[in-house]
């Protein structure tokens, strides 16, 4: 860490905070902080440096040195045992890939710039990659909150190996990286762009989509397509349609609607129909993954979402309170950190007690428990490896105890819906597809 902290110019000399003592403040330390501020991280420190030294030391090289620990963090993997479930039994990995973002100071609007108008001045993204079947962060960059996902949509490619399976929304929709996974042998689960072209998988005849459906007689319909045309077209897919309930249907509409009058325009008369239905395009072979269960597959995706509202509610990554450009990414980069390493902890824990016991560790309720402990833990770290690791090794137990899931008569949980292969809200009428 000395080394890191001087290749990145972190560290010039010899002072009273270290490099590591710097790495537990902003990661431990923040996720024990309410609030996180100056005078907070100066007491978790007893003190040992003024106010004014820790506010000097958040300069450009202290972000490059955090946003390398986190980059030595993601690359360092504990390689946990993966979660045993029938339904993703055939992939290595399964990866989930989604963006979020929130407001920062607008003194900060030229670096990171927002929409403007109405919308926010300065505004701040994070791209994710979450490996649900490893339990792992795989990804993490951030990144003006103008840049589109379909930008970082070109990162994809990389980050996938053969037999791979990656779920994204259409922000993330480009055939160009379709074609590139499909290339190393991965595996891809998206809604269809409706702009997009498609050809009849057999016959390589251009396929009316408003037709097709138009003329389906129930409430699922299964085609093999080709995306594109030309150089950019895809090798044959799946395109799996499930029809909505009208309660749905209905509001997808008013959405849609709604957004183009923000535009400044009329909502395609094609588009409008197509509410009716969610259009599902996969390169997963039916025998891994029958019609009937893409859906549920599909639905992988909020596990994401669940990770965003952990990240917001108790690492606060959202909220920071400067206009110091170099503050925010240390804060941010520690907090990301944090966040690596209960995520682990999760999965090392979780995975164990499916796999033996089909029990669940909640994800919210760890994330509380170790706040509640991440200040005295960040303190023991500091003072002592080892008195640190004593003190989570005798919480452990008693902590993963009241992490529990408790299970819902009423309801499958995603790993049991996943165990059996049924979709119940595809069966009971509850909504097929998704809002």
């Amino acid at each position: 860490m000395t080394r890191l902290a001087k290749h990145t110019g972190f560290q010039q000399r010899h002072g009273r905070l270290t490099p590591y003592d710097f790495l537990v403040l902003l990661t431990l330390g923040q996720l024990g902080m309410m609030h996180p501020s100056l005078e907070g991280m100066v007491a978790a420190l007893s003190s040992r440096i003024s106010r004014e030294a820790l506010h000097q030391r958040f300069t450009a090289s202290a972000a490059v040195f955090l946003r390398h620990c986190l980059h030595t963090v993601l690359r360092h993997k504990l390689q946990p045992v993966p979660i045993r479930t029938n339904l993703l039994q055939p992939f290595a990995r399964v990866l989930l890939v989604d963006s979020s973002s929130w407001d920062v100071s607008e003194q900060l609007g030229a670096i990171f710039p927002g929409s403007g108008g109405n919308a926010s001045t300065a505004n701040c993204k994070l791209q994710t990659a979450y490996d649900y079947k490893q339990g792992e962060l795989t990804f993490l960059a951030d990144t003006a909150g103008t840049v589109p996902d379909n930008r970082y949509t070109d990162h994809l490619p990389a980050l996938v190996n053969t037999t791979d399976l990656v779920l994204f929304d259409q922000g993330y929709f480009k055939l160009a990286t379709v074609n590139a996974m499909m290339r190393k042998g991965a595996f891809f689960l998206t809604r269809l762009f409706l702009d997009t072209t498609v050809h009849d998988g057999q016959t390589g005849e251009p396929l009316d989509l408003g037709q097709v459906l138009r003329a389906a007689p129930g409430t699922t319909e299964e085609r093999l397509v080709c995306l594109g045309q030309g150089k950019n077209q895809t090798r044959a897919c799946r395109l799996v349609c499930l029809r909505v309930t009208a309660q749905v249907a209905q509001a997808r509409r008013r959405r849609f609607k709604a957004h183009a009058r923000r535009q400044g325009r009329t909502g395609s008369p094609r588009h409008v129909a197509m509410c009716d239905w969610t259009l599902l395009i996969t390169n997963v072979p039916e025998p891994w993954v029958p019609l009937d269960m893409v859906r549920a597959l599909y639905t992988l995706r909020w596990q994401i979402e669940l990770l965003f509202k952990q990240f917001k509610s108790i690492l606060r990554v959202h909220q920071s309170a400067t206009g110091n450009v170099h503050r925010l990414r240390c804060e941010l980069y520690g907090k990301l950190i944090a966040a690596v390493w209960v995520q682990r902890l999760h999965a090392v824990a979780n995975t164990a007690r499916w796999n033996t016991s089909r029990q669940e560790i909640s994800l919210a309720k760890l994330y509380k428990r170790l706040q509640e402990r991440a200040f005295l833990l960040a303190q023991f770290v500091m003072w002592s490896e080892a008195h640190a690791m004593g003190y989570l090794s005798q919480e452990l137990e008693s902590l993963l105890r009241h992490c529990r899931k408790h299970r819902q008569r009423s309801r499958m949980s995603t790993l049991d819906m996943l165990e059996v292969g049924f979709d119940p809200k595809l069966y009971r009428g509850q909504g097929q597809g998704l809002a």
